[in-house]
């Protein structure tokens, strides 16, 4: 063993040997000598392959064989980022996700919240109104102090009726704790692809730099303070809700080259005009449709927010006329079916979260605005090496709207026949 080990050798770069150079090899290159008359070596663990593997007699049986070195070369590359990423370019990645697991559970908190302000509000306001009508009707019937006092309590109840109902009208509890839902849904998105980028482990700049947009983005889109910033509950023109960043040109990876079936990088002329399609008829079916839907629901919201409080001012005025000779008994019944009817009126606009429909619909519309945008963004780029790759850009669309490859093509080909006229929605999903 010890003749072995003073004849072997290890044969290095002569540019290692410069340990203070600021440069490192990429590729380091070993190779042990074996000696002539060496026999019965055993190396545990170690299984002959290639050369060794054709000439292992030779080894053992003919030690005064003269053999070549066996070269081992060992390459390391560590320009690339994947196996040795930028650690201050992870450190902002990280720093990105803490930020989005904190907005993730702040937003899930409010909307609970929120969620329990619509029920309470509904119930106490309703109840108010219910007490204030009850004792509109027992002061009908009554004289003397009792009377008194129950018009006064009554209208002093419809007052506070109108007040909150005209905030609560005001901010929509239903459609703010849907916001707070649909952002979260959002952020835990925005957190899937963060760590989907950190586990593959080609960070670059502009991965960190397009996750930040996207948070940014997202915080505009959804607020979380009520007063300033609050979104209009009441908009004069119903557009689809937008939480994404400008669609830049985002540079992808190269794909196959070849020109073959599937074209450049997944592209060819096939794809493109089945993604023009898919895009018309998100435009004119889907899009339009929500956006149909959105208006319908805020008309509905806005009569609904301003017959209540109206219902609840009528019956405080009749409540307070009651038992005068001037109007006798109108007011006992302004005052009681008034109070009825805003009670219904409530119930129908936050039991029924109205808000929250025309809030979900608007959401609706902007999904499929985006991905109107994403398409359009890979076909606006002339040099299919830096879009998408079509094939995996394909599938991603069809799984967005709930089909096959096969259906989307079939949707494609039908949108190309019938052109505006198509009676078929592109999603299958919503």
């Amino acid at each position: 063993m010890a003749a072995m080990m003073a004849s072997s050798s290890i044969i290095m770069n002569s540019s290692l040997s410069s340990s203070s150079s600021n440069q490192i090899r990429p590729i380091v290159k070993a190779a042990i000598n074996i000696p002539r008359r060496v026999a019965n070596i055993s190396l545990p663990g170690l299984r002959p392959a290639g050369f060794v593997a054709e000439n292992d007699n030779l080894l053992y049986r003919s030690p005064d064989k003269q053999l070549s070195p066996i070269k081992i070369i060992t390459t390391v590359n560590r320009s690339d980022p994947k196996n040795n990423p930028d650690p201050v370019l992870m450190a902002k990645l990280y720093a990105v996700l803490e930020a989005v697991s904190d907005r993730i559970e702040m937003h899930t908190n409010i909307g609970d919240q929120r969620t329990n302000w619509n029920s309470l509000l509904l119930t106490s306001i309703n109840a108010l109104t219910l007490a204030a009508a009850t004792m509109v009707g027992v002061a009908a019937v009554s004289g003397g102090a009792p009377a008194a006092a129950l018009k006064l309590s009554s209208t002093v109840l419809y007052v506070a009726a109108t007040g909150m109902l005209s905030i609560v009208n005001k901010i929509q509890p239903s459609q703010l704790a849907e916001e707070q839902r649909n952002a979260a849904r959002l952020f835990k998105q925005l957190r899937s692809q963060i760590q989907t980028c950190i586990s593959v482990g080609n960070v670059t700049a502009a991965d960190v730099k397009e996750m930040t947009e996207k948070v940014l983005a997202l915080d505009k889109a959804y607020p979380l303070p009520l007063l300033g910033v609050m979104l209009e509950k009441f908009p004069a023109k119903v557009e689809p809700a937008v939480w994404w960043p400008e669609q830049g040109r985002k540079q992808y990876g190269k794909g196959n080259n070849n020109n073959n079936s599937k074209g450049y990088n997944g592209w060819n002329g096939n794809l493109e005009k089945e993604m023009r399609e898919i895009v018309n008829v998100l435009k004119i079916k889907d899009e339009e449709d929500y956006i149909k839907l959105s208006t319908k629901a805020l008309n509905l919201n806005k009569m609904l927010a301003v017959a209540g409080p109206v219902l609840t001012g009528l019956a405080a005025v009749g409540s307070a006329l009651v038992g005068s000779h001037s109007v006798g008994g109108c007011a006992v019944v302004v005052g009681v079916l008034g109070g009825a009817l805003a009670s219904v009126v409530n119930t129908l606009e936050h039991g029924g979260q109205v808000g929250m429909v025309f809030e979900m619909y608007r959401c609706n519309a902007g999904f499929f605005k985006l991905m109107e945008e994403t398409i359009e963004s890979n076909l606006s780029e002339a040099d299919p090496e830096k879009r998408e790759n079509g094939e995996v850009f394909e599938m991603k669309v069809a799984m967005q709207l709930g089909r096959s490859l096969s259906q989307l093509r079939d949707l494609a080909a039908a949108g190309s026949v019938k052109g505006d006229d198509i009676d078929e929605f592109a999603s299958k999903l919503f």
